[in-house]
């Protein structure tokens, strides 16, 4: 066994990401909510995780799914009340579990008291709350568009002036020039840390330092100087873990972002590895193969230029992505080797491993008959745009099958009663008719489950320093099948080998380590070099 190094606690850590509405539902509306979540802690424990990270649960329209945020400093009464947020936060620490809000600060929603008093007049206290531009209607300060569709800015008749949004038009951009407008954010911030929060995932963070007229949004001129005013103004004053979402996100910038020293935040989620099965310079829609050899580049890539220097992020799944096993792995015939395959893959690596909900059941993307039902925006959007230009609609479902975000938003499948145990109302959106197979009930019980396996690697974090300090070095770099690599310190060395596809495959490797430590394999039996379609084993052995 190794000497344990001390380390702040989020890199021994696995979080657990919740999207709420669809997690557990306590009331019978078909909603979930925040004592759903209280109920499930348990669970959540007995899978071995540390912290929580829920989608917004503010006061929100809800135009996008709360991210659209009315009141920084309430409960959206869909989730339940302020002292039930007191209550789950109080919960969770007797399980030694920490509560991570997710902030939106590049945005609030239109319907927020700030932006209804912007909207007042020129000089009121809050109008440069938000980024405004003299003009004529009908006559745009430029020609930017919203991430969502349509224009960045929306002509306000009773002041002469048009406010920016880089996203729905009811997100008026917040003015982070303004140093109020930073205060009431720090404020707000430390207000929630004072409740025992353990700490904030920070929504499109790389953009709040926008400058429209030279047509910059991400990754603006005072970005990081921003950053570390929040950090040292808030942060700072508690043992948080804090990781900022960020789609500009490089190598370069994220070693600022997640800096040990603590300067801006603990860790940057980025994307690069989660947008190749698409076509080059297409939309997410515009599906196509996995290049796989690019694909462990990408992650290697990754993994050594923040070794030492910064922190990184290990997800496949969250509430905007699809479902891992149905996107890289095998839903049908290996759904269980595939799941415990990617799984292997990720939690192997350095970094701060985040399960989407569902995800340590192997949970699937759903194929719903028709577009009537399907509730996320984005993809009602798509149907309609493309179906509008020609393309065949069964050509459209298929990219919506593929990519739509309702298939990470399905009810969790806690059991095979009706509903999957979600709710005992009617859904807000139906659930995933496998349920009956998939289920956490059942796979509590099953020792060779995907749960159990996940249960696993969370533990081995715990119990082998490896998987927090060692040194990533990829092997087999060329192989089309295999993903292979260790990670090694000065007392050991460890050995991640997965079979990334459906067909076996040679692992010459597997001969040279056959006198180690198995710590973890997904089929019975010794790992020899012939590795079995999805096979994955993590080996270790002193040096």
């Amino acid at each position: 066994m190794e000497e344990k190094r001390i380390q702040p606690w989020w890199k021994n850590a696995v979080v657990y990401q919740i999207y709420p509405k669809s997690f557990q539902d306590s009331n019978g509306d078909g909603i979930g909510d925040i004592q759903g979540i209280i109920s499930r802690l348990d669970y959540l424990a007995d899978l071995g995780i540390d912290a929580v990270w829920i989608s917004p649960m503010y006061c929100s329209p809800q135009d996008d799914n709360g991210y659209d945020i009315s009141d920084y400093q309430d409960i959206d009464p869909m989730f339940g009340t302020l002292s039930d947020m007191e209550e789950l936060i109080a919960e969770a620490e007797k399980r030694n579990i920490r509560i991570i809000m997710d902030l939106v600060l590049n945005h609030t929603s239109d319907e927020h008291r700030w932006f209804q008093e912007a909207k007042k007049g020129k000089d009121n206290p809050y109008h440069d709350y938000y980024v405004w531009r003299d003009g004529v209607e009908g006559e745009l300060p430029n020609d930017m568009k919203a991430a969502f569709g349509g224009p960045a800015w929306e002509w306000v008749p009773e002041l002469d002036q048009y406010y920016f949004h880089q996203f729905s038009v009811k997100q008026p951009d917040l003015n982070w020039e303004n140093p109020k407008v930073r205060r009431e954010i720090y404020d707000m911030i430390l207000w929630w840390m004072e409740k025992g929060v353990g700490g904030f995932r920070l929504d499109v963070i790389d953009q709040i330092a926008k400058e429209p007229d030279k047509k910059i949004t991400n990754n603006g001129p005072r970005l990081h100087e921003f950053l570390r005013e929040m950090s040292r103004e808030t942060f700072q004053k508690g043992d948080l873990i804090t990781v900022g979402e960020a789609w500009g996100a490089n190598t370069e910038n994220a070693k600022l972002y997640s800096n040990p020293d603590g300067s801006e935040f603990s860790m940057v989620f980025q994307f690069e590895h989660m947008v190749m099965d698409q076509q080059q310079g297409k939309e997410k829609w515009d599906l196509a193969p996995l290049p796989f050899v690019k694909l462990k580049q990408c992650l290697a890539k990754w993994q050594k230029a923040l070794y030492g220097t910064g922190w990184n992020s290990l997800f496949l799944d969250n509430h905007d992505l699809p479902r891992i096993v149905s996107r890289w792995g095998d839903d049908g015939k290996y759904r269980k080797e595939s799941a415990k395959m990617l799984a292997t893959m990720l939690h192997g690596m350095q970094g701060t491993p985040y399960i989407y909900q569902g995800e340590e059941l192997g949970m699937t993307n759903v194929r719903f008959d028709d577009i009537s039902h399907y509730e996320d925006i984005e993809t009602l959007n798509l149907y309609r745009e493309r179906v509008g230009k020609g393309y065949r609609p069964e050509d459209v479902m298929r990219s919506i099958y593929a990519k739509s975000r309702d298939n990470a938003r399905t009810p969790m499948q806690w059991n095979a009663e009706k509903n999957a145990g979600f709710t005992k109302g009617t859904p807000w959106i139906e659930v995933n008719p496998n349920y009956t197979e998939i289920n956490a009930e059942e796979e509590r019980r099953d020792p060779e489950s995907v749960y159990s396996y996940y249960r696993r690697l969370t533990r081995l974090r715990k119990e082998y320093p490896v998987f927090v300090d060692g040194r990533f070095d990829l092997l087999m770099e060329e192989d089309e099948q295999i993903f292979a690599y260790t990670r090694t310190t000065m007392e050991n060395e460890m050995l991640v080998c997965v079979n990334f596809t459906g067909k076996p495959a040679a692992c010459p490797l597997l001969r040279e380590w056959k006198d180690a430590q198995v710590l973890i394999h997904n089929y019975d039996g010794n790992a020899t070099e012939e590795m079995k379609p999805y096979e994955a084993v993590i080996l270790l052995r002193a040096r």
